[in-house]
Formats: C-alpha cells, structure tokens, sequence
C-alpha cells in the first residue's frame, strides 16, 4: 500500500520550489476551466524530467483554488513523482516520466481516476471536446528534456541476465576497483579480467604466459613491484603505494575458441567469476554449462565441484543429461548415480514423465537387465518400454501418452509383420529381449500383446507355452455358507487321474481374501455336522460317466483330520470335467 504524508500548500506567494511541487500532481480540476487544469496535467512528466521552462512558468501561474494535497511517496511501480523536490535521484520517476511523455494523453488515461484527485464524471467530457486544441498549443511548447545518452556497444545477453555485468561488477567488489589488465575474447564477447587470478585455469594460464613472452620486457623496477603486488594480492592485503599507482602494467589480449554448444555465455561468465574465489560456487540451474566451461579452462576445482553438485541433486528431468555429461567427461562416480537413480525411479518417476524420451538406448537395456531394478511387476516395465518406444517414434509429442494410447499407436500399423520385425524396430529388439516377459501372467496383457502385433510370433508361442506347462497342476476356490469357509480343490496326478475335495478353513486362514473375511458373517462354532455329496460327470469314449462319493454326513472341525471330506477319485482320459459339491446343513 502507498504511504502518504499531508502537507499544507497556502495561497501565499509562491516560489520556484512551490511551482515544482504544484506541477508535480495533478491538479484538482475544475468545470469552469478544464483547458488550464489539463495544460497543468500535460505539463508534469517534462517538468519532472527537465524542471521548469519559461512556457511552464506561465502554465504554473494560473490561479487555481488551491486545497490540501496529498504528496505519494515510493511505494509502487505505479506511482508518479513520489517526492516534492528535485527528481535527479528518482529513477523510478524519471522512468515513468518517460513513459507519460510517450503515452501521451489519451482517452484511456482521461478516464482512469485517482484516489487523491477524483475527476467528476460531468466535466470528463467537457474536457475532452478540447483534446485536439490542447495539443496544438502542448505542441508549441518548449519542454527542457535531457539529451538523449549516445547508444554504447551492443552486448550479447542472456536469459538469466547480462553476464558480462554480473562479472565485472564481481570483480571490482573483489579487487576493490582495480583496473582489468587482460581481455580475453571468446564466445563473441570481450571479457576484462586480472591476469593475477587466472592461474586457477591451465588454459587461461597458458594463453597468458604466451601473450606475455610476446611482451617487451619490462625493467627490473617494474617487475619487482608487480611480483610485490602479486604476493600482496594473494596473500588477502594491499600496499598503499601500489594500490594508488594502480599497477600501471600494459593490458593484454586472449583469444580462446570454444565450440562446444554446452557452453553459454551465462555458465562461461560464472567459471569466469570463480577464479576469483576460494570456495567454488556453481548453481543447479548452470551446472551442465559450468562443468563444460571448467573442462574446456581445464579448471579442476571447479569441474569437480559440478560434479558433487549433479551428484547430489539428480531428479527426472536432468538424469539422463548428467548421465550424458558424466559419459562425455568419464565421471564413473556421477554415471554409476545416475544408473543407481533410474533402477530406483524408472517405474516410480522417470516412467510417468516427458523425460523418459531423453533416455538413451544403451542406458535402458542395461538397467533393465539389472537385477537391482525395482518395479511392481514385469507388466509395468512392458509399459514403460512401449510407452519410450512410442516416444522415440513420436518426438513431436510433448506430453506422456496413456498406455490405451500407446496401444491404439501400435494397432494401427500394417499387420504384414510385427513391429520388431520391420526395419524401425530391429533395433528395438535387445531392449525386449531384456525383459523377462515370462513374467506377464494375466490373460489381458497377453491379449493386448498379440492384438498390439509388436512382438514375434514365436515370442508369443514360447511365453503361452511356458505359462501353460508352469500352471499349477490342481485348482481351488473358496466358498462361505452361514459363517462357515470351505476351500474346494481338484487336483490332477497323473495324464487321466483326478482328485476331488473340500476342506474347512478358519476366516483368518491367509488363503481368504481381506474383502472376503470382512464381509462375510463368520461362525464361532468350533464343529458343525453337514450332509454333501462331491459328484463328477466326463465323458469316456463318447458316452457320460458319473462319479460320485454318494451322500455322506460328517462333523467338520478346524483341525486334521476332522476339517477334510472324503475324497473322490476319477480316471477321465479326456477334459473337460464337471464336478458339483453339494452341501446341506442340519437343523440342530
């Protein structure tokens, strides 16, 4: 909120410092004479900017009905000249003095009405019938405003700011205002730097020794006061004398060629910066573009600090970029990270977002193969596989696709063969080849993968193949009657021997499901007599047989042998075979 201050204005006589501060706000209008109050209004910003000319003088003298005013103090980027004196020191109101003087006034400004000074709505539109007179005779007005400043040598900038600035108001905090001794030029840019902190750099260094043997030699006084304000310079303190001489030394020029595309102007002024100082210093946001500019300088201290802060600082959105600096640069310490990261994350994170795209080949087959990978289920890394398939085939896309997309994708391909096997996908083979699809045991997903047609047929016969023999040889289900649970079993033992029966099992038995046990009444009754009878019908050389254990009464406890039925053996050569458990329970 703005702060305000009263001040007393009296209709007193009036000096230059009073009409300053009168044409500095806008005055309280009147309906009687709207063309002097909006002369006085077109008169403020180039009052602001250049005080007062003799037309202003004339402007300021007419006779309003003066009132106690309000004077804005800064407060906002919307407030105009804040203070009732001499604005040299306003920026912010020399600024939107500018800008007023730009804007002009227009309809849009007549309209907007201020806190302090309210225009009555009856004389807004009185005033603005004498716009177009009001800026013929603005027009003949003679405003002092400054000459413009001479344009100074265009600068490359940056997104995050001008670097070239950023460093050499760095170094002149460090150096205390010493005066550069060398420019270096590279990335299209002329660096002023002090040749005394460039030895942290070998390349810098190099250059430097070079240039300076391409120096005629200096006599022996000037060298020993160089050496003597080098080692105050190093050791944290300065000699008076040498400081006040300013080191008058002749300034040399580098030329470094960099052609890496890591490197920024932004990152190249930051490793700039940190041969200046004791501890590294290297941001998140630059550390990719830092730690190429470090090996380019050859600049240990620093490259090294950029890899302790990628290591600790690895997320979905940069681990494949550190994984790829860490290659480039044959940092085993920051590649084994990021492959420990993604065996952790794949399915968690990375799996979910854009970033998967970015993953390289060779990195995800690796991972897949290793025995450290977490995942729910081999169905999820199926997913995730197909899902960066998609995106490898797909790199417009900028957004994760669901899987029902993904399968869509893969369905609508020419069914001629299946996507591994054409030209694009063989070199996706290895990553499946990878995957231990044995492990997708849901008939869905291996209806989805024949439907998708994207692995080989014979690959699809092998996994059918393995599930079929690997199933469990018997088949069981739970039932609930009156609080009671039996667990209902076949089992098969040799090619055409069959058994069948149930048995009672207590509702905290782990083979009950949670939703089973929670919504089912439960009985406490350690016995209970029932009457069933376990029947099987199959057919044997085209004509039905029975079997059956005939109706049997039994008290079935919660222990062996009590809780088990008799059971009911049959010798069927052929499937299928249909079995009925009857159970009657006795009143009593």
């Amino acid at each position: 909120m703005a702060q305000r201050r009263h001040v007393s204005v009296c209709s007193g006589p009036r000096t230059s410092l009073d009409l300053l501060q009168i044409t500095r706000l806008v005055p309280e209008t009147s309906a009687l004479n709207t063309k002097s109050a909006n002369l006085c209004l077109l008169s403020a910003p180039f009052v602001a900017l250049g005080g007062l000319s003799p037309c202003e003088k004339d402007i300021a003298k007419i006779q309003e009905p003066l009132k106690q005013r309000y004077f804005r103090r800064q407060a906002g980027l919307t407030n105009r000249w804040q203070f009732p004196f001499s604005p040299s020191c306003d920026l912010l109101g020399i600024a939107q003095a500018n800008k007023a003087v730009r804007v002009g006034l227009n309809e849009t400004l007549m309209r907007i009405m201020s806190a302090d000074t309210p225009v009555s709505l009856s004389a807004e539109q009185r005033a603005w019938k004498d716009i177009t007179e009001l800026q013929k005779e603005t027009s003949r007005l003679s405003f002092q405003i400054p000459p413009a400043k001479p344009k100074l040598k265009h600068r490359i900038f940056s997104g995050q700011g001008a670097p070239y600035e950023m460093l050499f108001s760095y170094t002149q905090k460090v150096t205390e205002g010493l005066e550069p001794d060398v420019m270096l030029e590279s990335l299209g840019f002329q660096w002023d730097l002090h040749r005394i902190y460039l030895f942290k750099s070998r390349v810098l260094a190099d250059l430097l020794a070079s240039a300076s043997s391409a120096l005629c030699c200096m006599d022996h006084k000037t060298s020993k006061e160089t050496r003597c304000y080098k080692q105050c310079v190093l050791a944290g303190w300065k000699d008076k004398k040498l400081c006040a001489k300013k080191q008058v030394m002749p300034k040399i020029s580098l030329v470094l060629d960099i052609n890496d595309p890591d490197i920024t102007r932004y990152a190249f002024a930051v490793a700039l910066k940190n041969l200046y100082n004791s501890e590294m210093e290297v941001d998140e946001e630059d550390v990719l573009g830092t730690l190429a500019t470090a090996a380019i300088l050859e600049f240990p201290c620093l490259f090294q600090k950029c890899v302790q802060v990628m290591r600790s600082t690895i997320s979905p959105a940069n681990v494949c970029s550190y994984y790829s600096a860490g290659s480039k640069y044959k940092q085993t310490s920051l590649i084994s990270d990021c492959e420990r990261w993604i065996e952790v994350n794949l399915v968690l994170q990375l799996g979910s977002q854009i970033h998967l795209r970015k993953l390289p080949l060779e990195l995800l087959q690796k991972v897949l193969k290793s025995s450290r990978l977490f995942t729910f289920s081999e169905f999820h890394l199926l997913r995730i596989t197909l899902c960066w398939v998609f995106l490898q085939q797909n790199p417009k896309i900028q957004i994760i696709p669901s899987y029902d997309t993904v399968l869509t994708y893969f369905s609508s391909l020419p069914k001629i063969c299946s996507f591994l096997e054409k030209e694009i996908g063989q070199r996706y083979i290895a990553i499946f080849q990878s995957l231990r699809l044995h492990g997708i045991t849901s008939s869905k997903h291996l209806e989805e993968l024949w439907q998708i047609n994207f692995l080989p047929l014979p690959w699809l016969t092998r996994i059918l193949s393995d599930h079929y023999y690997a199933e469990p040889r018997y088949h069981a289900e739970i039932i609930s009657i009156y609080g009671f649970f039996f667990e209902v079993k076949g089992i098969k033992h040799e090619a055409s021997a069959y058994s069948f029966y149930m048995q009672r099992v207590r509702h905290a038995d782990p083979i009950i499901s949670f939703f089973t046990a929670e919504c089912s009444p439960v009985s406490l009754k350690q016995e209970r007599e029932i009457k069933y009878e376990i029947k099987a019908q199959c057919q044997i050389d085209g004509k039905w047989q029975e079997f059956t254990t005939e109706r049997l009464t039994q008290r079935f406890g919660v222990k062996k042998p009590s809780c088990k039925s008799k059971v009911l053996k049959v010798y069927a050569p052929s499937v299928p075979i249909y079995v009925t458990f009857s159970l009657l329970f006795p009143s009593g």
